[in-house]
């Protein structure tokens, strides 16, 4: 990767927000959608085993439904798009290593989100009721709710929130001297 590639991504990473509001007026295209899930596919997993399945959802009914089991049914209600993210149990090698690529690959989503120009907010309050939405989506008990991604375009004039971030030499606990 080149020095102007690596700056960009770094870029990306820093400028990546939470949006909580969406255009309702500007539809994803799918096409857009398929960017995204196919970012989310290449996150690293424990001997590939991409643990990880989607759930795409658009339709107002089913997105109601969704809405009534989380704390944040308004960014469930207003969403042009929202992405279940699905543990799929039967593909684990290691659960906690597959949970953590679960991770991987909703970060993989948002980050392509952002830089296609898009809005989305990685939603996991719902967890709490994740077998609901597990069988309001009519899916195998297999599958287990990782997480609801909400997408769409920022409405206009939205400003998230600025980070607000600790201190690197806050988190780092220790760090071996090789000189030393």
């Amino acid at each position: 990767m080149d020095q102007e590639t690596t700056k960009n991504l770094l870029a990306a990473i820093i400028s990546r927000r939470s949006i909580r509001k969406f255009d309702q007026e500007k539809p994803v295209p799918p096409a857009l959608v398929r960017e995204i899930l196919e970012a989310g596919r290449f996150a690293p997993s424990g001997l590939n085993n991409q643990p990880w399945r989607f759930a795409i959802i658009r339709r107002p009914q089913l997105k109601e439904q969704l809405a009534q089991l989380t704390h944040y049914h308004q960014i469930v209600r207003q969403a042009p798009v929202l992405i279940a993210v699905l543990l799929d149990t039967e593909a684990l090698y290691h659960r906690e290593k597959d949970i953590q690529s679960v991770g991987a690959c909703l970060e993989n989503l948002l980050l392509a989100a952002h830089g296609l120009g898009l809005g989305a907010v990685w939603l996991g309050e719902i967890l709490k009721r994740g077998r609901e939405v597990v069988d309001l989506l009519q899916l195998p008990e297999r599958y287990e709710l990782m997480a609801v991604v909400a997408l769409g375009y920022p409405a206009p004039g939205y400003q998230p929130k600025p980070a607000q971030r600790r201190p690197l030499k806050e988190l780092i606990l220790f760090e071996d001297d090789a000189d030393g």
